[in-house]
């Protein structure tokens, strides 16, 4: 219904899929035809005057209910998606979901104590069905940060839970991150230094297995990096197929740019030199039944000589073992090479240049060693650009 008049226009155009005389209005239109003032039909001065007309012409508070009822149809769910903006990011926290005797914010360390690998996999996982795994003890925590920084570089850091072997750790992990680590008893020392070789490195790493174990059993993919590595692409884009297993090699021979991707021959004692520092794995049987080996063939083991304490070797005897009945695939050497090939072959770096996803800072021991290298190669991130690491500067 109109409630106004019009005057006659020498023009004539279409509106509405009809013909019409293009009209000056002097007054407005109501009810569902408020929007002909939007039209392009009606010049812009005239659709401005209308415009003010409509809001010009009688206070708010004398507006019928069914005007500032349209209006609020509008608004409300604007309103909703506002709030649901702000608390929807929240409803996977852990910190929702505090079940001590006396619930506090931040929560109190005995609930970081209390928190378990389901509840963790379980928050670190909402976007997607993979975990990102580390291990580490407080003294490396600037090691923890600078691969936190190359990580999330890729968009990957939501995906990381932090396993920490004391609760130095766990404490100051969860409270500059909470929900992204996990201790799972017994704990470690928390102010000594487990170097390759020693009796505390053995115990330290002969666990991972376990651990990896546990996270498939609750259905998830695990990858699991030491965190003496360091990003420069996204690694997932060279997990290709649907293999139980995936992991690179530590020798420092380069390989044909098409090189296999099975399981190398072993060598003349028998076994392989694949490094247990970077592995995926999928929720399948064989992935399930190669760390079942990995934990027997760890427990075989008599700690006696320096070269001995690490679990890559029993790692090694359990692919061997298990070759017919796990499907593996070898990572790309020239995205994964060990430390050995990147930081002694200078000539291969620059002939693969672009091609490096993960880099692995061995082939050298102990602590200030390893963090000059990454500074001589400029893969010392923490100085620098600490505010990209989700724990942001340590203190």
């Amino acid at each position: 219904m109109a409630l106004f008049k019009f005057k006659k226009c020498q023009q004539k155009c279409v509106h509405g899929g009809k013909e019409c005389n293009r009209r000056y209005a002097s007054t407005i239109l109501c009810g569902s035809r408020r929007s002909d003032i939007f039209s392009s039909c009606l010049p812009i001065q005239i659709r401005i005057t209308m415009a003010q007309h409509i809001f010009n012409q009688r206070p708010i508070s004398r507006r019928p209910i069914t005007r500032l009822c349209r209006n609020g149809f509008f608004l409300l769910p604007l309103a909703l998606l506002v709030l649901l903006g702000l608390v929807l990011p929240w409803l996977g926290s852990p910190l929702l979901y505090n079940t001590s005797s006396s619930p506090s914010f931040p929560p109190s360390l005995s609930y970081w104590r209390e928190y378990s690998l389901t509840q963790a996999t379980k928050f670190v996982a909402k976007n997607g069905s993979t975990v990102i795994v580390c291990t580490v003890s407080y003294p490396f925590l600037p090691f923890l940060n600078n691969w936190l920084i190359s990580v999330s570089r890729q968009n990957h850091q939501e995906n990381v839970l932090v396993i920490a072997e004391d609760y130095a750790t766990l404490y100051k992990v969860n409270e500059k991150w909470p929900g992204h680590a996990v201790l799972i008893p017994p704990a470690l020392d928390s102010q000594t230094a487990q170097h390759f070789g020693s009796k505390g490195f053995f115990k330290f790493t002969s666990r991972r297995p376990q651990h990896l174990l546990d996270i498939l059993e609750l259905g998830y993919n695990v990858m699991y990096n030491d965190v003496d590595m360091i990003w420069l692409q996204d690694p997932f884009q060279y997990l290709e197929g649907s293999h139980d297993a995936y992991f690179m090699d530590d020798l420092t021979k380069i390989k044909p740019l098409n090189h296999s991707h099975g399981l190398p021959p072993p060598n003349r004692k028998g076994a392989t030199y694949i490094c247990s520092c970077m592995i995926f794995l999928r929720p399948t049987n064989g992935a399930k039944l190669l760390m079942n080996k990995w934990i027997e063939e760890l427990g075989s083991i008599f700690w006696a000589k320096p070269k001995e304490g690490n679990d890559q070797p029993a790692f090694n005897w359990a692919l061997n073992k298990t070759a017919h009945e796990v499907d593996v695939y070898l990572l790309p050497q020239t995205a994964f090479p060990s430390g050995g090939l990147y930081f002694m072959n200078e000539t291969w770096v620059r002939e693969t240049k672009g091609k490096h996803a993960i880099i692995h800072n061995n082939y050298i021991i102990g602590y200030d060693e390893k963090m000059k290298r990454f500074r001589d190669f400029g893969l010392w991130l923490v100085d620098d650009h600490a505010l990209e690491s989700p724990l942001g500067k340590l203190q």
